[in-house]
């Protein structure tokens, strides 16, 4: 069979939608134009990831609403020596910059095939909404927001994103990492007997991006330039940060928990605007549908000689795992993510569309959360329920933020 009818009969049978509309999974190797939402170290190093993983691959676009931010990262891009690799493909030209907090729209306006959402976390339900608008493919970082309406507000477009077919990766990197894969795949297979107990840990030191405030800066610019110590933006440790452990343990349960009882505080974080109000550690216990629990833990604290433990621990009638034990460690999961991004959005691989699932890991770990703060038992009716919402109804540089009290148990709403 002629190459040419090959193409056509791929063309004729598949039901995705390809990156244009008039072209469809299977449909041949044409080349990706990815743009950029969120040009920060996440984002730069995603970008180095996709291009690593598909030689084809451009980046021609970017937004941020920092331009100091978006011009010294194209600039790392463009003459680092370790991105010598895929310097050429970046081709973000002058017109295709855009700064400020509605940047993101022209971006999705313009002509690329796939959006890279790497903002901090309060951002995410609006811009992966946009994008599922504007029928992009999506790599989107995580988490997928910081509270329950955005979370919400997320869902109903991963919805919508799944009716179109839409290629949708996240940054959950273990869900692409081959020895995770394969475990996960034997765990659900039996190998390690009935599941009867699983943990969950994070344990490491702060981040904290600016320790010290510029007093050009307005009070949004501030919150943005020290987005982890501000909850509307990062969501807590629990939330930003160990989602990549529950989100495990929810993958090998093919679940998500019923409910949670959790506690935490700041035992070493300062009450100041460096640090914000956010808790250094939280201890959670959740409680699966068929009554398996998740014990989990996450901590903050600084100093090279702290205990640390990222890891994750499922307990079997039959053994025991770490969740990557029963497999073979292959690539980097960072390439391998967006290697699996491409296959699926050409249809040489199979089609993948992780938007509701990681939701689900979100919401998971904003119910812990929410239940350490509070001092109260959340179920997911509760949560699915919530009228939070972090979001300001304003944004500019300059715009003035409310300063957000520490959240103290039997202090704390549960709203």
């Amino acid at each position: 069979m002629s190459d040419l009818s090959r193409r056509s009969m791929l063309a004729a049978t598949s039901t995705f939608l390809y990156i244009k509309p008039e072209l469809v999974r299977g449909a041949g190797k044409e080349k990706l134009k990815a743009g950029v939402i969120g040009l920060g170290g996440r984002g730069r190093q995603a970008v180095v990831d996709l291009l690593t993983a598909d030689e084809t691959a451009e980046f021609v676009a970017v937004a941020d609403i920092f331009e100091d931010k978006l011009e010294g990262n194209l600039r790392w891009l463009k003459g680092d020596p370790r991105n010598a690799a895929v310097a050429e493909r970046v081709k973000v030209s002058p017109e295709h910059r855009f700064v400020g907090f509605d940047g993101y729209k022209k971006l999705l306006a313009s002509d690329i095939d796939l959006v890279i959402l790497s903002t901090p976390p309060g951002y995410r339900p609006e811009h992966f909404e946009a994008a599922v608008e504007a029928k992009k493919h999506v790599f989107c970082e995580k988490p997928f927001g910081t509270d329950a309406t955005g979370v919400r507000r997320f869902m109903a477009a991963a919805k919508k994103s799944e009716e179109l077919k839409l290629t949708v990766v996240s940054g959950a990197q273990r869900r692409f990492a081959s020895d995770y894969m394969e475990t996960v795949d034997k765990i659900k297979n039996g190998v390690i007997g009935n599941v009867v107990a699983t943990y969950a840990y994070w344990v490491g030191t702060p981040v904290i991006f600016q320790k010290s405030r510029n007093p050009k800066w307005g009070e949004m610019e501030w919150h943005h330039r020290n987005w982890y110590s501000h909850l509307w933006l990062c969501g807590d440790q629990i939330v930003e940060q160990h989602l990549h452990n529950i989100d495990v343990i929810n993958w090998v349960m093919d679940a998500h928990p019923i409910s949670v009882a959790a506690h935490g505080g700041a035992v070493w974080r300062p009450r100041d605007e460096v640090h914000g109000s956010i808790y250094d550690h939280i201890s959670a216990d959740f409680i699966y549908p068929n009554g398996v629990r998740m014990s989990s833990y996450c901590r903050q604290y600084p100093g090279e000689k702290m205990y640390r433990n990222v890891s994750e621990l499922v307990i079997g009638t039959k053994g025991r795992s770490n969740g990557k034990d029963l497999g073979t460690k292959g690539e980097n999961p960072y390439v391998s993510e967006h290697r699996a991004l491409v296959a699926s959005i050409r249809g040489d691989g199979k089609y993948i569309n992780h938007a509701m699932p990681v939701a689900e890991s979100t919401l998971t770990c904003i119910m812990a959360r929410e239940s350490a703060y509070s001092g109260l038992e959340i179920s997911w009716d509760m949560i699915m329920d919530s009228k939070q919402d972090l979001s300001p109804k304003a944004f500019g540089y300059k715009e003035k933020m409310p300063s957000t009290p520490f959240p103290v148990p039997g202090q704390y709403q549960f709203l």
